[in-house]
């Protein structure tokens, strides 16, 4: 499986932008891997990143598997939060979970890796 990547800012997601540099890098993403996806760049766009940080999406895909990684810039680890009817947030890695093979979080040198593998 060879990585496509993309790097974003927090504004470009807020605009549903890209740099032009790396849009020829992208590929599509549909099935499972597309809400794991979207659940981890919304957990560093809101949790991994300080106003005007950058963070990396990595995606490798090979028939019946898919990888996800997005690299940002916090090493504090996301963690499943108790599920409450009380909170409208908090359920994204439950669904995660759900729809991954597996999922973890790796340290890098200035902030984490959080990957989720799912198959088919």
């Amino acid at each position: 499986m060879t990585p496509k990547w993309l790097v974003l800012s927090r504004t470009a997601v807020g605009r549903g932008e890209r740099s032009p540099a790396r849009r020829r890098r992208t590929c599509a993403l549909t099935g499972p891997p597309r809400p794991c996806a979207g659940e981890l760049v919304t957990n560093a766009v809101r949790y991994g990143t300080e106003p005007g940080d950058s963070f990396k999406v990595s995606v490798a895909a090979a028939p019946g598997r898919c990888r996800v990684e997005v690299h940002d810039t916090r090493r504090r680890t996301p963690r499943l939060r108790p599920v409450s009817d009380q909170r409208v947030r908090g359920r994204g890695l439950h669904l995660v979970g759900a729809l991954a093979s597996r999922w973890g979080v790796a340290e890098r040198p200035f902030g984490k890796i959080v990957r989720v593998v799912v198959t088919w």
